[in-house]
C-alpha cells in the first residue's frame, strides 16, 4: 500500500500543478511508480502528469523545485502575438478601417487565404488586441473604427409603437412560405431611419433578404407617404424583374400609399405585426449598422443621393458570415449571372 498525503484524491482536477503536487510527483517517480498511478494519486489526468514530467526533466531527472522555477519562467516570458506580423496586421487594420467587424475580418481572411495559416486570425484574437491588451498599438490604430464605437454592447431598447391601421394591409402571416427561408431572391425588407424631430428628416432603407444587398432611399424634405412611395417606385423600377418580388414593412404611416407602390412596381407589400421588429430581422440589423453613418437626432436631409449610394456600396462590400464571408454584392452578382435570371439590367447602388 502506497503512503501518500494525496492518495485519497478522487476527482480529476484542472489548473496548474502546485509545488506540493510536483514534490509528490518527484517522490513517486523515485519509488518507481508509473504515470497513471501518479495521476490517480493526485486526482489529475495522466496527460497532465506526462506533460509535466516531459517538459521539466533535467538530465533525465525530474526535480520538483526546478520544475516549479521553470514553470514560473515560462509564465513570465513574453509571448509573440499573431498580430505582430506586419502583413497580417496590415490586412486586419485595413478591414477594420473599412468597418468590418472582427468576426467578418476573420472570416474574410480565411476565404482569401485558405492555404496561408499565417494570414488567418480568430476574431477573439482581434478583440483581445483591442480590449484586453490595452496598451497595444493595434488598439491605438483602429479601435475607433469599430462599428459600435464602444467596447461594450448596450441592450437594445424596444421600438416605439406606431398607432393606426392602414387600409388594405396584407399581414406577414399571409406571406408565402417561400419568402421565409430566403431561398428565392427578390424579396425585400424596408423601414425608415429617422433624423432629428426638428427637421423631420429620414432615409429609407431596403434590404434584399437572400443576399443582404442594401438600397437607400433619398427622402428630400419629409417622410410622408407621398414622398416615400415616390422614392420606392423609382428605386424598385430600376431593378431586374426577378428582384421585384415583394417588400415587408412595418405599419408606419409612411406606407399609407402601399397600394400605389404595388400597382406601379408589381410588388406586393406585407406588413409586420405591431412591435415585432424581428419579423424584419435583416432590415433591423442593417439599420443598426447605418447609425454609424447617420447618427440619431441629426439632420439626415444633409445626406444627398451620392452620399447614400456611397454608404450603400460600402455596406454591400462587407463580408457576411452567413455567405461564407462573401459580400452581398458578390452574392447578388452570382444571382444575376445565373442564365435564368439575366435581363440586361444592372444595379447602380
Amino acid at each position: 500500500m502506497l503512503s501518500s498525503p494525496l492518495q485519497n484524491f478522487a476527482v480529476i482536477r484542472s489548473g496548474s500543478l502546485s509545488l506540493r503536487e510536483r514534490e509528490e510527483i518527484g517522490f513517486q517517480l523515485a519509488t518507481g511508480q508509473g504515470i497513471r498511478r501518479i495521476a490517480a494519486l493526485l486526482g489529475r489526468a495522466p496527460s497532465t502528469i506526462s506533460r509535466e514530467v516531459a517538459r521539466n526533466r533535467v538530465h533525465d531527472r525530474y526535480v520538483p523545485s526546478l520544475a516549479q522555477e521553470q514553470t514560473w519562467t515560462r509564465a513570465r516570458r513574453p509571448r509573440a502575438r499573431k498580430l505582430d506580423g506586419l502583413a497580417l496586421r496590415g490586412q486586419v487594420v485595413s478591414m477594420l478601417t473599412e468597418r468590418f467587424s472582427p468576426e467578418q475580418v476573420a472570416g474574410r481572411l480565411r476565404l482569401e487565404h485558405p492555404e496561408e495559416v499565417e494570414m488567418q486570425v480568430s476574431h477573439e484574437t482581434i478583440y483581445q488586441a483591442l480590449y484586453v491588451q490595452g496598451r497595444g498599438s493595434l488598439r491605438l490604430e483602429i479601435a475607433t473604427a469599430l462599428r459600435s464605437g464602444r467596447a461594450r454592447r448596450r441592450p437594445q431598447k424596444p421600438g416605439s409603437p406606431k398607432a393606426g391601421r392602414l387600409p388594405g394591409m396584407v399581414m406577414i402571416s399571409d406571406r408565402p412560405a417561400e419568402i421565409e427561408d430566403r431561398a428565392v431572391p427578390g424579396h425585400w425588407e424596408g423601414d425608415l431611419i429617422i433624423g432629428s424631430t426638428s427637421t423631420k428628416s429620414a432615409i429609407g432603407t431596403l434590404v434584399e433578404r437572400t443576399s443582404g444587398f442594401v438600397m437607400l432611399l433619398h427622402l428630400p424634405g419629409d417622410h410622408t407617404s407621398a414622398t416615400v412611395s415616390a422614392a420606392m417606385i423609382t428605386a424598385m423600377n430600376t431593378l431586374p424583374e426577378q428582384l421585384r418580388q415583394s417588400v415587408t414593412w412595418d405599419q408606419g404611416r409612411e406606407m399609407a400609399k402601399h397600394q400605389d407602390i404595388t400597382m406601379a412596381t408589381g410588388m406586393p407589400i406585407y406588413f409586420c405585426d405591431p412591435h415585432s421588429p424581428w419579423q424584419r430581422g435583416s432590415n433591423e440589423n442593417t439599420n443598426g449598422l447605418l447609425r454609424q453613418y447617420f447618427p440619431k437626432s441629426t439632420d439626415l436631409s444633409f445626406h444627398g443621393p451620392g452620399i447614400l449610394d456611397n454608404v450603400a456600396a460600402e455596406l454591400n462590400a462587407r463580408p457576411r458570415k452567413r455567405h461564407g464571408y462573401r459580400t452581398p454584392a458578390e452574392v447578388l452578382a452570382e444571382i444575376l449571372s445565373n442564365p435564368s435570371n439575366q435581363t440586361g439590367v444592372a444595379l447602380t447602388t
